[in-house]
């Protein structure tokens, strides 16, 4: 796909994502402003996946190896090389909310949307990330499941090789006795690079939900973290090498 194709395919799925947000944001209004209701208001982002990949013809590959109960919590950590890696992450199955940076919360309709209804987290701040955790604590003891990418953000340089995981989310799933499902975001780094261009380019997708990682009696951060990544990583090198 030449750089004027992708421009114009890029210009496409920007505008198809802002009008598709435009339409929603009412409803979503709605579930932040009723309590009981954001649930729903966090559901809505699987609808929307499910609607908007498709229309920028992108289809995504699904694999399930792991067996998801409905109505219990889980923590699924991620890769993160791409922007694209949020949204897609909108087809894990469940109530879930998102830790993400503070900064999203300065975006114009979308950072009121995110602050309300899921998690930001300014990873700059000691306080932040103790309030942070609590946070995400008390959502996986009302039944929810959360999503971290414990790379604290797009920091390799060298995709599909991850930067080492920090230690919140192992952390969390130890206290909690919350199973980890590592998932394996596999091509968003070729789709929409993180090169400072912003160019979308049209191939499929691919996410894998691993088996689950229980947490055993004697498991540390370390140990849990350890292989989590090796899953991760081993999938990434994998499917690196198949392309």
């Amino acid at each position: 796909m030449s750089n004027l194709l992708r421009r114009v395919y890029t210009i496409y799925a920007g505008l198809l994502f802002a009008i598709s947000f435009l339409l929603v944001f009412p409803i979503l209004l709605i579930c932040i402003w009723v309590p009981s209701w954001k649930s729903i208001g966090r559901k809505m982002q699987q609808y929307w996946a499910k609607v908007y990949f498709p229309l920028i013809f992108l289809p995504v590959k699904i694999e399930k190896r792991a067996k998801i109960e409905k109505g219990k919590p889980y923590i699924f950590v991620a890769n993160h090389f791409s922007y694209l890696d949020i949204p897609m992450m909108g087809f894990v199955p469940g109530d879930v909310l998102f830790v993400g940076k503070a900064s999203i919360r300065k975006a114009p309709l979308f950072g009121y949307y995110f602050k309300s209804l899921h998690i930001a987290v300014d990873r700059d701040r000691l306080k932040s990330r103790a309030e942070t955790m609590k946070r995400a604590g008390e959502s996986l003891d009302a039944g929810s499941s959360v999503i971290i990418f414990p790379e604290g953000g797009i920091f390799t340089s060298h995709p599909p090789l991850m930067v080492p995981f920090k230690n919140g989310a192992f952390r969390l799933s130890i206290e909690k006795q919350i199973p980890i499902i590592p998932v394996t975001l596999s091509y968003n780094h070729l789709i929409l690079p993180d090169d400072g261009k912003l160019l979308l380019r049209r191939r499929p997708a691919k996410m894998i939900l691993h088996e689950a990682l229980v947490p055993s009696s004697n498991e540390t951060e370390d140990t849990l973290k350890e292989k989590c990544f090796e899953i991760i990583q081993k999938q990434l090198n994998l499917d690196f090498e198949s392309i």
